[in-house]
């Protein structure tokens, strides 16, 4: 929008808003907070916990998926015979991969040894492949998402028995 008086424009247009998301999707921010003008914009890659109204002219955008919400809700019941450990979570919305190609071995399995720092999994988001590195040491437990299944932000993965 231009400001008649001034000359200049005062708000974001539709397509700077959806390059704003585009950015925050590719970072690493779980956040961006911009004003422009008499605009001010709030994305987050993490679901708000409850709509928050706000005087106009603001507007409120989340760039999470809207299935967020559901998903954080199914994963708050706790599942019956889920084994106990380290939760790896999906740290961005993506498909999940077990193997670096088609035809390759998964880069782990149930039962087996993994160390700080190893390779788990890929996410794929927006045709970058992110490699999803174990955080502690111990024993895969549990891998809870199928090969080639969509996840969402927060989603557990799988289960690290650390043996503590």
């Amino acid at each position: 929008m231009v400001d008649p008086k001034k000359g200049k424009q005062t708000s974001l247009n539709l397509d700077e808003i959806k390059k704003l998301i585009e950015i925050l999707e590719k970072s690493k921010l779980e956040e961006l907070d911009v004003s422009y003008g008499d605009v001010h914009l709030r994305l987050s890659k993490t679901p708000a916990p409850q709509a928050q109204v706000q005087a106009a002219p603001q507007v409120m955008v989340h760039a999470a998926a809207p299935q967020a919400a559901q998903s954080s809700l199914q994963q708050a019941q706790p599942q019956a015979n889920a084994p106990a450990g380290y939760e790896i979570k999906s740290p961005m919305v993506g498909t999940f991969y077990r193997s670096p190609a088609p035809n390759a071995e998964p880069f782990i399995k149930i039962g087996d040894p993994v160390k700080k720092g190893q390779t788990l999994c890929i996410i794929e988001a927006m045709k970058l492949m992110n490699e999803i590195e174990c955080e502690v040491d111990g024993r895969v437990a549990a891998i809870r998402i199928q090969n080639a299944e969509p996840v969402e932000y927060g989603e557990v993965l799988m289960i690290i028995d650390t043996g503590a």
